[in-house]
């Protein structure tokens, strides 16, 4: 249940508006790690550093391991770069209503402000996809017999010989852990700001 109320407010204290800042500035920082490398990997025998580059929305591949490699080992399922891309695109219109959402919603006996419910749940699902990108990556390097992190070998199918590879955590990712991070304690100390939980 939703309280009758007014459901939006554009006005509010200097507490309001830093609370409001913050966000904003928590909001872009969550944008600009969706848009950075979260994981890149090296082979030895071709040329450059970033071979294969991990994005949430997928993996970008140079051509060299296209032509060498099973597309099944580096490619995802047709939706999930739309599903991921729609994900982030409501991820952003849920935070940006939470700017000015005045409205409470009962979860049981406790009623809670739908602008922290909604910061929270943004940041929760934002780790849960990170947390998710290590476990896929993971999960496809072990079935080729490859070290998702660090020096790892495999054969190559072209000459059958062992190649050398390096994989590590970009700083984006680490940076998207913190987003998320800071979405959910921003959820959580809202009240600091705006009194009685609402905007």
């Amino acid at each position: 249940m939703t309280q009758r109320d007014a459901a939006w407010t554009f006005g509010g204290g200097a507490g309001v508006w830093i609370f409001r800042v913050l966000l904003i500035a928590a909001a872009a920082f969550m944008a600009y790690t969706w848009f950075q490398p979260w994981w890149s990997a090296d082979v030895a025998i071709i040329q450059g550093t970033d071979d294969l580059v991990l994005h949430p929305w997928g993996i970008e591949v140079v051509r060299q391991v296209r032509a060498a490699a099973d597309p099944a080992l580096y490619t995802m399922p047709a939706f999930f770069a739309p599903f991921t891309w729609t994900y982030f695109a409501l991820a952003m219109l849920a935070l940006v209503a939470s700017l000015f959402l005045n409205m409470k919603i009962s979860l049981g006996p406790v009623k809670l402000p739908l602008a922290a419910v909604l910061i929270a749940l943004v940041g929760l699902s934002y780790l849960t996809a990170v947390g998710l990108a290590y476990w896929i990556g993971d999960m496809r390097a072990t079935a080729v017999d490859t070290n998702f992190i660090g020096r790892s070998s495999f054969t190559d199918p072209m000459s059958t010989r062992k190649v050398q590879m390096v994989s590590v955590l970009r700083d984006g990712y680490w940076y998207a852990l913190y987003a998320g991070v800071a979405l959910v304690v921003l959820s959580l100390i809202r009240f600091l700001f705006v009194r009685k939980w609402r905007a």
